[in-house]
């Protein structure tokens, strides 16, 4: 009799305590298999859009540390940095349980990554190239960070937000829709792979990608294109879209004085427009600021009211 009395006491308070445990299992974008048994409570993000993102969730008290790169929103430049050039010893002072790093830093920093797997530390390398890649990220982060619910508001009103500006750019008369060439790097004449983040963000906003045959470079979201075949379309080329950021280190008069693109249509004209790469290439929820952005420089007709201009875009 005791033991059933407590065998339901058990029960009871089972049913009215809170459930914490949120356990997951995934794959990661270096191809490692993540499990964990509850959510993490103290991480740092080596990569600037984790950061982002892990604020967007409201997770911001999980989080411990930074990278150097940090620049939005304010509340990261607040925190403790970290960088994958620093010594082991830096990050297990700092007791993390979870480290978020991309791809990238996977392949280039593998002693760094074994040294705090090692010491218990979950390494988690994510870093999306498509939209449809980004929303599985967001889940993916939102389950490390018992904020699974929080991903999945914002997928819905990423999604909301995107038919609303696509309602408007349906309004837009077919032979009003502006050509446009997208440079991601200046130097080696690349632009963007066609199911890019960047490039969705150019449809979206109702711009025609004149390099819609570019191949992607390994995979990832940067294409070759070179200086011949954004040449040959020089001629349908309206708008000449150039991202700005640590990959593209571009100016207009850069642009303007490269050899041989007088002959396009949109230089020409000084139809040259440059937007800083975290809104149109990190995959948060900014993306949608890029949108907004790149609709008002193509239709400012159709997207003159409720667009900020400022330091985003420069012409």
């Amino acid at each position: 009799m005791k033991k059933l009395f407590w065998t339901a006491v058990a029960v009871i308070i089972m049913l009215g305590s809170p459930v914490f445990v949120q356990a997951g299992s995934f794959i990661d974008d270096s191809g490692n298999k993540i499990t964990f048994d509850k959510p993490f409570t103290r991480v740092i993000s080596l990569y600037a859009a984790h950061t982002e993102n892990i604020i967007s969730m409201g997770a911001e008290k999980q989080l411990i540390g930074v990278s150097p790169h940090e620049t939005y929103p304010p509340v990261a430049l607040t925190k403790p940095v970290f960088s994958y050039h620093d010594d082991v010893e830096k990050f297990l002072q700092a007791q993390p349980d979870l480290v978020l790093i991309r791809p990238m830093i996977y392949r280039g920093y593998k002693k760094l990554v074994d040294r705090l797997k090692e010491a218990g530390i979950e390494v988690v390398s994510l870093q999306p190239t498509t939209v449809d890649g980004m929303f599985d990220y967001w889940l993916k982060l939102g389950k490390l960070l018992g904020k699974e619910q929080d991903a999945l508001e914002m997928i819905a009103t990423f999604k909301k937000k995107v038919e609303e500006i696509r309602g408007i750019v349906e309004k837009i008369p077919e032979k009003e829709h502006k050509k446009v060439y997208f440079e991601s790097i200046h130097k080696r004449m690349k632009t963007f792979a066609p199911n890019s983040i960047a490039i969705f963000v150019l449809t979206t906003a109702g711009g025609l990608n004149v390099a819609n045959d570019a191949r992607p470079v390994r995979h990832s979201n940067i294409a070759e294109y070179g200086k011949e075949r954004i040449i040959s379309h020089a001629s349908e080329i309206d708008v000449y879209l150039a991202q700005k950021g640590p990959m593209n280190r571009i100016s207009l008069e850069k642009i303007e004085n490269e050899p041989g693109f007088q002959a396009i249509k949109a230089v020409a004209e000084g139809k040259i427009f440059i937007i800083d790469e975290s809104i149109v290439s990190r995959p948060t929820m900014r993306i949608l600021e890029g949108i907004r952005k790149i609709a008002h420089i193509l239709y400012p007709d159709y997207f003159g009211t409720g667009t900020r201009e400022g330091s985003d875009v420069v012409r």
